[in-house]
């Protein structure tokens, strides 16, 4: 595996723990927890929708006769980089349209 890819892995993973966690840790006001639960309930009705998507697209393929595990499907990395993407984009949204 390329050095770039494993380093490019674990920041992935250190800033997207961080965004996840940070909020739980501190402390604030019931606007702030709102804004953060709304652009957490947001990203993960995304998580849902790829997957079904997914499972979707892997029953077509299986129906038509074509073997769904040939190694397409979601990569791990890019799941995870377009999860916390769409979190850091409806996080900005919300914190603007709600004032924090």
């Amino acid at each position: 595996m390329d050095v770039v890819k494993v380093v490019y892995s674990v920041i992935l993973l250190v800033v997207g723990l961080f965004i996840f966690i940070a909020p739980m840790i501190l402390k604030g006001d019931e606007r702030k927890r709102f804004i953060y639960s709304k652009a957490q309930s947001y990203a993960f009705m995304v998580v849902i929708g790829m997957l079904l998507l997914e499972v979707a697209q892997s029953i077509f393929l299986t129906t038509q006769g074509n073997n769904s595990d040939k190694g397409f499907g979601i990569s791990p990395i890019m799941f995870l980089t377009v999860i916390s993407v769409i979190y850091l984009v409806t996080l900005l949204i919300y914190r603007k349209k709600y004032g924090d």
